[in-house]
This record gives structure tokens, C-alpha cells and sequence, in this order.
């Protein structure tokens, strides 16, 4: 991998090879972006394992929001095992409670199903009620690789100088900037000692169209220059 690492969102075979054809360091799998990102079919997985040589970090997560119940908790302990199974090198998940909250409870409780596979808490952290506190019980959660953030629910341009107080209290390893990443924000989020980048919509025309190899390749420019 190059100094910084760079993310791209695949929903399929077809965007994760032009994600890698661009230059992306790894793959976050997931189904049903207008619900923002839900957990994709162990079949997805398993064809881009025989396609893409990338790692890929699928998403553990039942609906639309950050909370979740017993039952979908349930379900999503064995979508972990299937999609071990089907190639996933990691996970991508993170439950708040009513209150808005870190779910410390639910989320140990799956970061117990993919052991010891690493994994990243999404952005449920910048929906926290108390985002300080939301990120300090996110920090100290075991076998955590990055946090996936935007610094605030509105994104990146918003966020930044929550980002910039996380990354100058020592954090910047953790982060991984995203939501509404762009262009411009790379080289002030390097300053900061942010090296993790995560795009979506960025690298493509539309979410009803495909990763664009130039796209992806753009922002590894970027990433490296």
C-alpha cells in the first residue's frame, strides 16, 4: 500500500476491478445505497474474491439507521460467519442506542462474531447525541482498525475542525475521512496527519452507475502528489 491509504465503495463485481484498476488500497462492500449502505449478499463477496485481489471491509448493518434490535443483531452474527467464509477481509459497523449513545453492548457484540478480523466503526459516530463522548467510547474498543468519519452528520467541509482536535490529540491513525470528502480537504487533512480516505459518489457518476476507473484514479493522484 502507498503512505495514504484510499477506500473506494463497491456494490459489485464491476466496481471493485475499477476500483483496483485506479489505484484504490481497498474495498468497502456494500447493497442499498439509498439506505445509505446495508449489509451486502455473501455472493457479492465471494464473485469479487474471484476478481479482485483488494481487501474487502463489508458492512455489517440491518437498516437505515444506527440502532439495532436483538433479532437483526442476531442475523448479523451470521451474515459475519457467511462472509468470512465468502472472502471478507473485514467489517464495517457501529450501533448507537436509543439516546444516541455508542451501543457499546451491540457492537462488542459482533466485534466478538468477526474476530480477529479487524473492522471499522461507520459513521453512526457523527450521528452521536455527545459526538466527544461518542468518540472516546469508540477508541477504546478492541481489534478497531479506523473509524469512519466525517467529523459531523452534515460531512466533511462541516467537520473539519473536529477532525483536526481528534488528530492533534494523537488520533489521526484512526481516522478515516469520509462523507462528503473532497478534493480540496485532502491536503488539510494531511496536515492534520489524517493518512485514511474513503469515497463513494466521488468516484462515480451516479449510485445508479458504475466506479469509474479515471475516477479512482484521480484521487490516487492525489493521495500520493
Amino acid at each position: 500500500m502507498t503512505g495514504s491509504l484510499l477506500e473506494v465503495i463497491a456494490l459489485d463485481v464491476r466496481d471493485a476491478v475499477a476500483a483496483e484498476e485506479g489505484g484504490a488500497d481497498r474495498l468497502e462492500i456494500v447493497a442499498d445505497m439509498s439506505a445509505d449502505g446495508l449489509t451486502p449478499a455473501p455472493e457479492t463477496v465471494a464473485a469479487i474474491s474471484k476478481e479482485c485481489t483488494l481487501p474487502q471491509m463489508v458492512m455489517l448493518r440491518s437498516n437505515a439507521g444506527f440502532t439495532v434490535s436483538p433479532e437483526e443483531l442476531d442475523r448479523l452474527r451470521r451474515s459475519a460467519r457467511e462472509l468470512s467464509e465468502a472472502g471478507a477481509a473485514g467489517f464495517v459497523f457501529g450501533f448507537l442506542d436509543a439516546e444516541g449513545a455508542v451501543d457499546r453492548g451491540a457492537t462488542e457484540a459482533l466485534i466478538h462474531a468477526v474476530a480477529p478480523l479487524p473492522w471499522t466503526f461507520h459513521r453512526a459516530v457523527d450521528w452521536a447525541a455527545d459526538v466527544q463522548a461518542g468518540w472516546r467510547a469508540v477508541r477504546l474498543l478492541p481489534n478497531l482498525a479506523t473509524v469512519l468519519s466525517a467529523g459531523s452528520p452534515k460531512g466533511v467541509a462541516s467537520g473539519l475542525p473536529i477532525l483536526r482536535t481528534r488528530a492533534e490529540a494523537g488520533d489521526g491513525a484512526l481516522i478515516m475521512a469520509g462523507g462528503g470528502l473532497r478534493r480540496e480537504h485532502v491536503p488539510v487533512l494531511h496536515d492534520y496527519g489524517v493518512k485514511a480516505f474513503h469515497v463513494g459518489g466521488a468516484v462515480r457518476e451516479s449510485w445508479e452507475l458504475p466506479v469509474e476507473r479515471a475516477r479512482v484514479a484521480e484521487w490516487r493522484r492525489l493521495l500520493d502528489s
